[in-house]
């Protein structure tokens, strides 16, 4: 979904939103202007044999074995660029849309990310990002017949600041 589709479909539902240019950028470290912990990443992952989106923040990794236990899945892996491609996502590699349920997959969104008032994430192309309301991407996503499911223990590796985890 490249960017004029994106603002084309926030813009039907009404959704406030801002739209960020910057230099290609494969990773949070590479957006200069926004931390890593503030920018959603979308990794695309392969449940159970089924694609679904998972979002956690760009400066952490997935964890697997936890998006595993959340999903309540026999089998979880990150998904091969030439599985997704045959879905036909419309994004640039490094751009993916955490819209999952556009293309009827799942979404997951760890649960340090429904902290913040508000989520950036990539706007279908390395270069450009959209920062909006986290209250609005729950609702696109349940609009559009998804769910965003997020579990009170995070699937990502790495402690975000103020994160207790049980020893």
């Amino acid at each position: 979904m490249p960017i004029q589709k994106l603002k084309e479909f926030l813009d039907s539902h009404d959704i406030k939103y801002v739209v960020m240019s910057h230099l290609v950028a494969y990773t949070a470290q590479g957006v200069t202007h926004i931390s890593g912990k503030e920018l959603a990443k979308t990794v695309i992952v392969n449940i159970d044999k089924a694609l679904a989106t998972a979002l956690v923040p760009a400066s952490l990794h997935i964890d697997l074995s936890q998006l595993r236990s959340a999903a309540s899945a026999e089998n979880v892996a990150v998904a091969s660029e030439e599985e997704f491609k045959e879905r036909s996502l419309d994004c640039e590699t490094g751009g993916m849309l955490p819209f999952g349920n556009l293309y009827d997959m799942l979404v997951f969104a760890g649960e340090s990310l429904a902290r913040d008032k508000e989520i950036a994430f990539n706007a279908g192309s390395p270069r450009e990002l959209v920062r909006l309301a986290w209250e609005d991407f729950v609702r696109l996503v349940e609009t559009q017949g998804g769910q965003v499911r997020h579990r009170q223990h995070p699937f990502h590796r790495g402690i975000e600041p103020g994160e207790v985890r049980p020893s």
